[in-house]
């Protein structure tokens, strides 16, 4: 990376619609690279405390009169709510900045549609904030899948949180994290079939409802999902919505191979176990897991490393480690689930309907 180049960076939150998301607004502090321009959130209450966690010595109560006068070359879109996203992300494009953006991207593969064009069009980049990919624990991950550890890749288990938002609102807040993830480690999806259900029975267009965060439409207390990758990989998510909180400890992630499978705790690749046999039999002593040695400690914040890889990317012109591509290829696999439940067939990947499931089946 050329480290010459000081880049002029801002933020916008939202307080009490998405706030600052994950700290999308902190990484620029502790990075000799940028110069941390500005705040801007119409609540002057967040705003003030934004800007003293962040250090920034400007805060705008209009975010468009920040990108007029500060005029960043990259800016955070932090809330976590994506009901604003495409009108904030639009702005930052039109005003000649890159984006580093909260996930979920976007509500509908339609709007994550019209950024990609729009930041073509305007010659910016866009990467996503799904973190885990840009961690050292899964890069190591990804070394030693690629290298062979366990053979041939034949599955990827992902596992939703599975607490009180167990089921649709899990499978969009967390899941997105998850299908991201597997993308990275097995490429592209070509179809998907799924089976939401609430309460045991096939939903309805009665149980569609806004969840707690406004990120679109949910549906479901329960999802399984087959993923068939392209390469022949298979892939399986599962979410059940657990109201005491015992399914806080299921976010996880196993990935079997010929020769043997690595589990993964949580999402930051941290805890790695490495079951070294071919077959997986737990009755057998002398068959157990063992940890991943040599997985090295994260010197930034996810969060740092995205902005870092942003900046590598515009300056060696390639696509951001999470791009927005890669977040609607992950939302398209989220979506995707409702519209196999509903069509009762497999939805191919690329969806034809670029409308949110959900909209369209209550719709009519």
């Amino acid at each position: 990376m050329n480290n010459s180049k000081t880049w002029r960076a801002a933020a916008i939150g939202r307080t009490r619609g998405g706030n600052y998301g994950h700290g999308l607004h902190l990484p620029y502090k502790d990075l000799d690279n940028f110069e941390f321009l500005a705040i801007a959130d119409e609540n002057e209450e967040g705003r003030q405390k934004a800007q003293e966690e962040s250090g920034a010595p400007r805060a705008y109560a209009d975010y468009r009169e920040m990108l007029e006068k500060e005029k960043p070359e990259v800016v955070s879109v932090c809330p976590r709510w994506t009901d604003c996203h495409v009108e904030m992300v639009t702005a930052c494009l039109e005003a000649g900045s890159h984006v580093y953006c909260e996930k979920p991207f976007t509500t509908s593969l339609e709007e994550g549609d019209q950024l990609i064009a729009a930041a073509e069009a305007a010659g910016k980049k866009i990467a996503v904030a799904h973190t885990a990919v840009y961690l050292p624990g899964v890069q190591k991950l990804k070394k030693l899948l690629d290298g062979g550890l366990i053979g041939n890749v034949e599955a990827i288990y992902a596992h939703g949180k599975q607490d009180r938002r167990g089921g649709g609102e899990d499978m969009i807040v967390l899941g997105t994290h998850q299908f991201n993830m597997m993308r990275y480690l097995a490429g592209d999806v070509a179809w998907l079939s799924s089976h939401v259900t609430v309460e045991g029975r096939d939903i309805e267009p009665d149980d569609v409802r806004e969840p707690t965060e406004s990120v679109g439409l949910v549906a479901g207390d329960c999802i399984n999902t087959y993923f068939a990758f392209a390469n022949g990989i298979a892939g399986f998510f599962d979410s059940r919505r657990y109201e005491d909180g015992a399914g806080k400890q299921r976010y996880a992630m196993e990935i079997v191979g010929s020769e043997g499978r690595i589990s993964m705790r949580g999402g930051g690749g941290d805890d790695l176990r490495l079951y070294p046999h071919p077959v997986f039999s737990p009755a057998d002593d002398e068959q157990c897991w063992k940890p991943v040695e040599d997985v090295p400690e994260a010197k930034l914040t996810g969060n740092q490393a995205a902005v870092l890889d942003l900046i590598e990317a515009v300056e060696n012109d390639r696509k951001p480690l999470s791009s927005d591509r890669d977040a609607v290829a992950a939302l398209e696999m989220i979506l995707g689930a409702y519209e196999s439940q509903i069509t009762g067939a497999r939805a191919k990947i690329p969806m034809e309907n670029r409308r949110h499931p959900l909209v369209a089946w209550i719709e009519g």
